[in-house]
């Protein structure tokens, strides 16, 4: 059984290998070339509080944006809601929704949709160009997630993640699939060192099409014809995701301190190192914080993201019934993160976890 084990473990870490190959296979020409940035935005409030360091240990339906396979560890049932408003108001409102399935006692299923949504945008034209004299206009970027987990063994855990990603006007719209996949290793006596490597966002390049790309034009002879524009194709977002925690636990008042750190290569996009803590009191409390770094992300000529690094969250976990046995108890948790943000002022996240 042991070298069934081992035998999975060398397979996932070629796989792994020829993964990062694949993920750091851009190059400096290619960076910010890529489309569907949205799928870089964590949209789960708990997880964000400590900036997505927690590809080792990320549990539950929330494990959709760091590490698929963390859904092994969804004890039953959960649903999950989260709203974030991206740079306080002045960029989006983010929705994301998420429910997931125990199975038997290794298989695990679940669900997510993200959307991102901009309000009314005033149309304006080379023709007409003033704000209010052509009505407006709504764009909507969504994907659904439709994932399976399996636990190997108490120590092995392994997941994969579909993404069907669509974004869209009134009249041009682009649609395609991708998919995640990940794998967790849990060792100690009271599994307090985690491992873990997602590869995120694989799947081919996207184009628009529709009306909007439509045009009308005239020829010498005052003949009318529709010609269609041809959209460039765009890649996906790819990153390689290595991370690892490890669990301090005190058995007053039940506590734990985590520490946690990850590296995410990015194909277009610079790489980043980032370190997070979380400090859980009875199980009910969790305070947590992460810096998110990449190269100049202290230069504010030379910063290439709007990101500045510092991530803060805490969760209340609610119990709703009595403790019986060592059965699992009906909970509700209330989760809120913050990251910092310049020349945009922050983004706020809160949510809500149900499980029963």
């Amino acid at each position: 059984m042991k070298n069934r084990y081992s035998k999975i473990l060398v397979l996932v870490s070629l796989i792994a290998v020829l993964s990062a190959e694949t993920a750091i296979a851009g190059n400096d020409d290619r960076r910010g070339t890529a489309g569907a940035s949205e799928l870089l935005i964590n949209p789960w409030a708990r997880s964000s509080g400590w900036g997505g360091v927690n590809t080792a240990c990320s549990q539950g339906v929330e494990a959709s944006y760091t590490n698929v396979a963390g859904l092994a560890f969804l004890n039953k049932t959960e649903v999950i809601y989260s709203n974030t408003q991206w740079f306080s108001g002045h960029g989006a409102s983010i929705n994301a929704f998420g429910f997931g399935q125990r199975l038997g006692d290794a298989d695990v299923i679940g669900f997510a949709i993200m959307g991102v949504g901009f309000g009314d945008i005033p149309i304006t034209t080379v023709e007409s160009p003033e704000q209010g004299s052509n009505g407006t206009y709504s764009p909507s970027l969504f994907n659904v997630n439709v994932m399976y987990a399996h636990s190997f063994s108490s120590s092995i855990h392994g997941g994969v993640n579909i993404k069907v990603i669509s974004e869209s006007t009134d009249n041009v719209s682009a649609m395609g699939v991708a998919i995640d996949a990940g794998i967790q290793y849990v060792t100690g006596d009271e599994s307090e060192f985690k491992f873990g490597v997602s590869l995120k966002n694989i799947g081919p390049a996207l184009s628009f099409s529709g009306d909007g790309l439509a045009r009308t034009l005239t020829d010498w002879g005052d003949v009318s014809k529709t010609v269609e524009e041809r959209s460039q194709s765009f890649e996906m977002p790819t990153s390689l995701n290595i991370g690892l925690s490890y669990d301090f636990l005190f058995d007053a008042y039940d506590q734990r301190l985590t520490l946690a750190g990850n590296f995410t290569s990015n194909a277009f996009m610079k790489d980043n190192f980032i370190i997070g803590a979380e400090y859980s009191l009875l199980d009910m409390f969790q305070v947590r914080a992460g810096f998110v770094y990449q190269n100049d992300i202290f230069s504010e000529a030379n910063r290439t993201s709007a990101m500045t690094g510092p991530t803060a969250g805490a969760t209340v976990k609610i119990p709703l019934s009595k403790q019986k046995g060592d059965k699992p108890v009906p909970s509700v948790g209330l989760d809120y993160s913050y990251r910092s943000a310049a020349p945009f002022k922050g983004s706020h996240s809160i949510g809500v976890v149900l499980n029963f």
